[in-house]
């Protein structure tokens, strides 16, 4: 049972999504394929070959030099077909979500889109994705035969965890005509440029509704000053306006999977832990107990934010 993952690129460069959702393939244990689309993007395959992959194809066309929706599906169909995978795996990306369904669609199968996790259970795949903006998780299972289809979420999986390799490429030109593209691209979409990019951040301070008002943010964005850590918020913070929308994290906000996430008088609503949950070491400082928030930490810190995040901060600076 191989797995097949669609990577992308911008500007000459695969996306951190693409490596994240390789690392989300390569944790199922699997054989990996790794495709990638363009024209003249024989750099980009020698990256992907530097990692443990059993094959890297590259896709090499002049039609497929900009992306089109007819294009991709084409060549994508031809080397699923010819290669019978079990899965195949896409970065959940603006991209992919325009043409990753019409492909399923095209082979007789759905997409499960989204995805934030995964599990075997007596030897099938169960994955994981959120409802009705994170309130609920959902776990699917595919019916049918294979190939499946699946798109993976950003920052559900650490790109920083893909092991080494050297995988062999196999250079393919799939039979694309012009005839073939009814579209006529223009510049790529972009995202509104965020003053703030959680999900480049190493260490984040993330701090919820126990900071109870906006005059006491200075107690946590000390302890985030100590820790040389981007300063984040739970969605009740930014709804208040005591930080900008662009520092929340959560299913309506950023996604993050920074090596160390200190969450600092947040319960741990579900909205905020799918934003959450990959990260690498997740810190927890809450007076309840009971806080949902403790279910995902590694460390748990019971006590007042207002007493625990000044002596942090003081041991900190007593280690510079």
């Amino acid at each position: 049972m191989s797995i097949l993952v669609i990577t992308e690129h911008r500007e000459g460069t695969l996306t951190r999504l693409s490596l994240e959702t390789l690392a989300a393939a390569l944790s199922m244990e699997k054989p990996v394929t790794a495709v990638v689309l363009g024209h003249s993007v024989g750099a980009l395959a020698s990256q992907l070959a530097g990692y443990a992959l059993e094959r890297v194809i590259a896709l090499e066309h002049s039609l497929l030099l900009q992306y089109t929706p007819d294009g991709y599906c084409r060549a994508l169909l031809e080397t699923v077909q010819a290669r019978e995978p079990w899965l195949v795996l896409f970065p959940h990306s603006y991209q992919s979500r325009d043409y990753a369904p019409k492909l399923a669609t095209a082979l007789g199968r759905v997409l499960a889109s989204d995805v934030t996790g995964h599990r075997m259970e007596d030897g099938a795949l169960v994955l994981v994705r959120q409802l009705f903006q994170g309130k609920l998780n959902a776990d699917v299972r595919f019916a049918g035969e294979a190939p499946h289809f699946a798109s993976i979420q950003a920052g559900a999986y650490r790109a920083d965890t893909l092991p080494a390799g050297t995988a062999p490429i196999e250079t393919v030109t799939p039979e694309i005509h012009a005839a073939d593209i009814r579209t006529n691209p223009e510049a790529p979409f972009r995202e509104a440029q965020r003053a703030v990019d959680l999900t480049a951040a190493d260490v984040i301070v993330s701090v919820g509704r126990g900071i109870k008002e906006a005059e006491n943010l200075p107690v946590v964005q000390a302890l985030a000053e100590a820790l040389g850590a981007e300063l984040a918020a739970s969605r009740p913070i930014c709804d208040n306006g005591w930080l900008p929308m662009e520092r929340q994290v959560g299913s309506s906000g950023q996604t993050v999977a920074p090596k160390l996430y200190v969450a600092v008088g947040i319960s741990g609503a579900i909205q905020h832990l799918v934003g959450m949950k990959g990260s690498k070491v997740i810190v927890a400082i809450n007076k309840d107990p009971d806080a949902p928030i403790f279910e995902v930490a590694d460390y748990g810190i019971v006590g007042d934010l207002f007493e625990v995040a000044p002596a942090l901060v003081e041991e900190l600076r007593k280690e510079r």
